[in-house]
């Protein structure tokens, strides 16, 4: 088992919520389809426009549970967000399903979103 740190993007998140927001992250199945754990260690959502904007990152969780990790986030004009502020978020894929990170935004065109991910945990 080797763990790997990676970086996935977002450029100019989704204004759609919930299941419909813009895929940041799918935590991908392990060799022959085996379960698999990642850690997510950051999430950073970045405001590109010249005015105030809101942000969300959202757990689809492959067993039924969906929840909002932030909701709402004020990211003001040129500024940037860390949501993980130091904490550590576990997601799963179980073989066949897989948890799924989605950012949206408020204003369409102004959220980027860097999530930074160990896979194979």
């Amino acid at each position: 088992m080797a763990n790997d740190f990676k970086r996935f993007q977002v450029s100019s998140a989704s204004t759609s919520t919930g299941a419909s927001g813009s895929t940041a992250y799918t935590v991908p199945a392990g060799s022959g389809s085996s379960a698999l754990e990642s850690i997510v260690i950051g999430i950073t959502l970045s405001n590109k426009t010249a005015t105030g904007i809101t942000g969300d990152v959202y757990l689809d969780g492959f067993g039924g549970t969906d929840t909002y990790i932030v909701k709402g986030a004020s990211i003001p004009a040129g500024s940037s967000l860390e949501v993980m502020a130091g904490n550590k978020l576990v997601v799963q894929n179980d073989g066949s399903n897989a948890d799924v990170l989605r950012v949206e935004a408020s204003r369409a065109a102004s959220l980027d979103a860097t999530i930074t991910v160990l896979e194979d945990v």
